[in-house]
C-alpha cells in the first residue's frame, strides 16, 4: 500500500516536472516548417535574392512591383511594404510559379519569403 502511494506520488511529480519544463530548443541547423535556409533554396532563387540585394538587374518587367498580400499569408503590413520577384524556372515558357517576396527596403531588409507555388504558401528565408 505504501509502495503504491509512493509510486503514485513519483508519477505525479514526474508529470508536473515534465509539464513545466521549457520546450527543447531547436538545434542551430533546424528551421521551422514555414522557414527555409538560404542553402536549401534552388540555385535560381539564390540568384534572384542576390539580384534583389544588388538592386537589379531583373529578368522580368514585373520584378520589384508591389505584392498586395491578398492571400493574407504574410504578416499584415501597409500596401507597398512587400515587393515581388520572379524566380526563374528552368524549362518554363513563362514566369513560372516561383517567387521571392521582400519586405521593406528589398536591398537591405533581411526579410524575404520564398513561394514555390505561386503564393499558395510561403517560407521565410533564413541565412
Amino acid at each position: 500500500m505504501i509502495a503504491r502511494l509512493l509510486l503514485s506520488f513519483l508519477i505525479a511529480l514526474t508529470s508536473l516536472t515534465l509539464a513545466s519544463a521549457p520546450a527543447a530548443a531547436r538545434p542551430p541547423s533546424a528551421v521551422a516548417d514555414d522557414e527555409i535556409r538560404l542553402a536549401q533554396l534552388p540555385p535560381e532563387a539564390r540568384e534572384t535574392l542576390a539580384a534583389i540585394r544588388a538592386g537589379g538587374p531583373f529578368a522580368y518587367p514585373k520584378d520589384g512591383t508591389v505584392f498586395g498580400n491578398r492571400e493574407g499569408l504574410l504578416p499584415r503590413r501597409p500596401r507597398g511594404h512587400y515587393t515581388e520577384y520572379t524566380v526563374r524556372t528552368p524549362g518554363s515558357r513563362n514566369r513560372g510559379a516561383r517567387r521571392i517576396v521582400a519586405a521593406g527596403d528589398p536591398t537591405r531588409s533581411g526579410e524575404y519569403y520564398y513561394s514555390a507555388d505561386h503564393y499558395q504558401s510561403f517560407q521565410r528565408i533564413r541565412e
